[in-house]
């Protein structure tokens, strides 16, 4: 697909959401016309654009741009990265915080690299489960390192402010390879991002 026809789908795709959005505006009750209201599904659109723009987007790739060859072969840990996504189930926002690590094998990555892998898969509709493994594989796959280590951090809105309605749960999901499979390394990591160096 050439970047004109992706810029094209994608203006077609505002246009049609922001056109549903006006719907739902008008099925829940409310008046599409009224002042507030008449650039809400515009608004909408462009929002719901931005949050699902992980679609667009090759975190493999993004890895790839800055690798680099160096014998360090330590863990590299980048923690507390925020983060934001989108429930599948309801479409509610999730948010948190994300940690990884790795141990490299003779190559290195951008350390500002390893957010933008969290906002590419947290910027689709996404359950926390599968977008901890998806780091995981992404960087394991890309960097090939001796092992990756990810957790993840997050509160859930649709447990908040519907359903069960619990407003202090967090839900924690891990995943990990290689050296990290291993309890030492793993107690490690997991020491480091519980503790307070900075």
């Amino acid at each position: 697909m050439t970047v004109k026809t992706m810029e094209n789908k994608i203006g077609t795709s505002w246009q049609e959401m922001t056109e549903h959005f006006s719907e739902i505006i008008t099925q829940i009750g409310e008046d599409k016309s009224r002042e507030g209201l008449i650039k809400t599904p515009e608004r909408a659109a462009k929002a719901m654009e931005f949050l699902t723009q992980g679609y667009q987007q090759d975190a493999s790739e993004i890895l790839k741009s800055a690798m680099f060859k160096e014998e360090y072969s330590e863990m590299v840990l980048v923690k507390d990265i925020e983060m934001y996504s989108l429930c599948e189930h309801h479409m509610l926002p999730f948010f948190g915080k994300a940690h990884i690590a790795y141990i490299p094998n003779g190559t290195i990555v951008g350390l500002s690299k390893l957010p933008r892998v969290v906002d590419v898969f947290a910027r689709r509709l996404q359950v926390q489960e599968r977008l901890t493994h998806e780091i995981v594989h992404c960087i394991q796959d890309t960097l090939n390192p001796l092992g990756v280590a990810v957790v993840i951090e997050a509160t859930h809105m649709c447990m908040m402010m519907r359903g069960v309605q619990k407003q202090n749960s967090v839900t924690t999901t891990s995943a990990f390879t290689g050296e990290f499979e291993k309890v030492q390394t793993r107690g490690e990591f997991l020491n480091l991002i519980s503790s307070r160096l900075h």
